[in-house]
């Protein structure tokens, strides 16, 4: 794996390097624009092909781990993420009949445990998986396949700490960011399709004011992609055509809960409900647990189908959930499970 990782820095001039240089020379004068636009958009497309290299594993696992393998179930996956001793497990044994070990050192938690939340007719999955450090999306630890397991769920519920900074929420981005989850973020309207010969085809039905076509043809060309067809429908950046290229870039909403909102003031509860995508709770006293609950329903976009017969009135009591926007061969699917 070192010689594999010397190899591809020989290969890229090691990229966060060569941007900060780049970076620096841009502010200095030293560089056009427009070319180093260029520069950068090819050293970020080199620097995200080579980091999903280094994240796929090389060989199969032999099953010396245990606990990941869960097997999705009910209507919806949501997933807990989060540092060590944020509250996790707990909020798991709160909020479902689930025993989760709970303990007052880190890493109580050493395996995904399942859980289910019964609400308003539908069988929630609420996966508890064990605390992640800072560097786990390179391996560090069970980062990996905590966070790869996170790709799985229809939401993701990141836990975090009320009493702590502001920092451990940047850094749980990170992380995520890292293995292709993009959170609270939609997928680009592009649609890309290679062919075997032609050339490279862009086509617009918006004004590119953070990309142009050279730009573009570059970062293909990075991609060793000399002939396809782009058609663009918004004014994406650098960052998201890469994100198109690699197609393995999961789009999940996230939903930010502060725990522990016990032991701070009033005034800092009030400042972190007022943030975008955030819940405050305290599973130690069992503050805000039914309204998390109802906002999970509505973060994951559940919506209650009810069927009838040719004649006969609706089926009130038992209903088909499923995601809003869903197709009728989901729903048939729904029906055969």
């Amino acid at each position: 794996m070192l010689r594999y990782v010397q190899t591809l820095t020989a290969d890229l001039g090691w990229p966060p390097e060569e941007m900060a240089r780049t970076q620096k020379n841009k502010v200095r004068g030293r560089v056009g624009g427009s070319a180093t636009e260029y520069h950068l958009g090819l050293l970020k497309a080199k620097l995200a092909k080579y980091r999903a290299q280094l994240l796929e594993p090389t060989t199969k696992s032999s099953g010396g781990g245990t606990g990941f393998d869960v097997q999705k179930a009910g209507d919806a996956r949501v997933c807990l993420i989060g540092f060590p001793s944020v509250g996790k497990s707990t909020l798991l044994s709160k909020m479902t009949n689930t025993v989760s070990e709970v303990a007052a050192y880190e890493f109580t938690t050493l395996t995904a445990i399942p859980g289910v939340i019964e609400y308003k007719g539908a069988r929630i999955q609420l996966l508890d998986l064990p605390g992640i450090v800072e560097g786990a999306s390179g391996g560090r630890g069970r980062g990996r396949q905590v966070v790869s397991t996170a790709k799985t769920s229809d939401l993701i519920v990141m836990m975090l700490d009320a009493t702590k900074s502001s920092e451990q929420r940047r850094l749980l981005e990170i992380e995520l960011d890292a293995v292709g989850i993009r959170l609270n973020r939609t997928k680009p309207d592009v649609v890309f399709k290679q062919k075997a010969a032609g050339g490279v085809t862009i086509n617009a039905t918006v004004k590119l004011t953070k990309l142009d076509e050279k730009a573009i043809k570059t970062i293909l060309a990075g991609y060793k992609i000399h002939n396809c067809d782009v058609m663009i429908r918004e004014d994406i950046t650098v960052d998201e055509l890469i994100d198109v290229l690699i197609g393995t870039r999961k789009y999940v909403p996230c939903l930010y809960v502060f725990n522990k909102i016990d032991a701070i003031s009033l005034e800092q509860v009030d400042k972190l409900a007022r943030q975008d995508h955030s819940m405050v709770i305290s599973c130690e006293v069992g503050l805000n647990l039914d309204q998390l609950v109802e906002k999970i329903w509505d973060s994951i976009g559940l919506v209650k189908v009810y069927t009838k017969k040719r004649g006969q009135h609706p089926d009130l009591k038992d209903p088909i959930c499923m995601r809003k926007g869903a197709t009728i061969e989901v729903s048939q699917n729904n029906l055969l499970l």
